[in-house]
């Protein structure tokens, strides 16, 4: 019973701590912040995996000060992001589209992790 409770308790403070990182976005009130993160969202050009954020290539110095540009300009986090994606490709974003086939990659690791609570909780009740 002990097992089952622990459990109990570990599936809750998993559900919280993942709502909480949903919800918590950086506070856009500043253009620096928004800037950096758009910056974190956007990934090098001529780097592998790497965000514009923390490259020096070129490349990513020239999508960082196309980014602080049209935040000056007043465009929308969304806009931007589109026509990054526009110039570079899809592949420019960091996290995988949730449209067509990218919708794969957010939804078979969240089957995963179902699927392993699932089990877990079966064999929880085994015992």
């Amino acid at each position: 019973m002990k097992v089952l409770t622990s459990f109990r308790l570990w599936c809750v403070v998993f559900v919280i701590v993942a709502g909480a990182a949903v919800l918590v976005r950086p506070s856009g009130s500043s253009q620096a912040a928004r800037i950096a993160h758009l910056e974190t969202l956007v990934r090098c050009p001529s780097c592998d995996d790497l965000s514009v954020a923390v490259s020096n290539a070129t490349s990513a110095v020239a999508v960082r000060h196309d980014i602080t540009t049209k935040v000056h300009e007043g465009k929308s986090d969304d806009q931007i992001l589109t026509s990054l994606e526009a110039a570079y490709g899809a592949s420019i974003l960091l996290s995988p589209p949730t449209s067509g086939l990218g919708v794969l990659l957010w939804i078979v690791p969240l089957i995963g992790v179902l699927l392993l609570v699932a089990s877990a909780a079966r064999l929880a009740r085994r015992r």
